[in-house]
Formats: structure tokens, C-alpha cells, sequence
């Protein structure tokens, strides 16, 4: 479906900057098809219009869902939960040392009691755990579920 946005993009130097970046981010997310522009002179402004098409979201790449996340709140865990924290704390540190790093760069004790609670099973589902984003996902997501899958 093809869509119309316009920016108006100011000539006055303290406008310019931040009218083209928002320019550059529109033009970076969206697949354009057709651009039109007008200097409009007594404003001292160009018009930008841009047709474009509403992208398809990209099977593979993980989104962010806007909804609120899920989040342990210093619930007591069970048994089975226990010992999936303590699994996920081992990996964690073996990890942190790994890639020299602190642990709570790799997650924090509240994520991983969130991830021994909620019991993802797959990467989507670790999305709706606080503190999973994008970046972390792909980095220790496969791991993270592999250990839930082996306890």
C-alpha cells in the first residue's frame, strides 16, 4: 500500500539540522518510490514529498513489541525454578569471563529470575521479558534457551 509523507525542511541554520535528520531517518526505514520537492521562497522552506510503501515486517528479524514487559518482582521461586537461576547464573559468569566482562553486562539477577519464572521457549517469548532486547536476544538467546530446554 503506498503512502504520502511531507517534511517541510527549514533553511534557517539552527532548523536545518534537525529537519534533515528527521528527513534521514524517514528515508532510512522506508522503501521510497517516488520523491517530489518545492522551495516554497517567502517561507524560506523545501517541501519534501515522499510516496513510499508501508514495509512488510522482515521474517527472522526480531521487533520490539511495544507492550509492557514481563518482570520477576522478587517472587519466590520453586524448586525447578531455583536450579534453572543457578544454571543461568553459572552460564552467566562463564560467559562475563569469556568476553571479560561484568556479569550484570550480560544480565542481571532480576532478567534471569524473570527468564526462570516465565520459561521462554522461544526467542519471541524472550522479548516480552524485561531487559531482553533485540541485541541481547541474538547474542545469548540461543544459549539462554538451550539451558531452559536442558534442566
Amino acid at each position: 500500500m503506498m503512502r504520502v509523507k511531507i517534511f517541510k525542511i527549514r533553511i534557517p541554520e539552527e532548523f536545518l539540522y534537525k529537519d534533515q535528520k528527521m528527513l534521514d531517518d524517514f528515508l532510512e526505514g522506508n522503501e521510497i518510490i517516488k520523491v517530489e520537492t518545492a522551495f516554497v521562497s517567502d517561507e524560506r522552506y523545501w517541501s519534501v514529498i515522499l510516496y513510499f510503501e508501508d514495509l512488510k515486517p522482515v521474517k527472522g528479524i526480531v521487533k520490539e513489541p511495544k507492550t509492557a514487559k514481563y518482570s520477576a518482582d522478587n517472587e519466590l521461586l520453586n524448586a525447578d525454578e531455583e536450579k534453572i537461576l543457578d544454571a543461568l547464573k553459572l552460564w552467566r559468569s562463564e560467559k562475563a569471563r569469556e568476553h571479560n566482562l561484568p556479569t550484570y553486562f550480560i544480565a542481571s539477577n532480576k532478567e534471569l529470575m524473570s527468564v526462570a519464572k516465565y520459561k521462554p521457549a522461544k526467542k519471541e517469548e524472550l522479548l516480552e521479558i524485561k531487559g531482553f532486547g533485540k541485541h541481547k536476544i541474538e547474542n545469548y538467546g540461543e544459549e539462554i534457551l538451550e539451558i531452559l530446554e536442558s534442566i
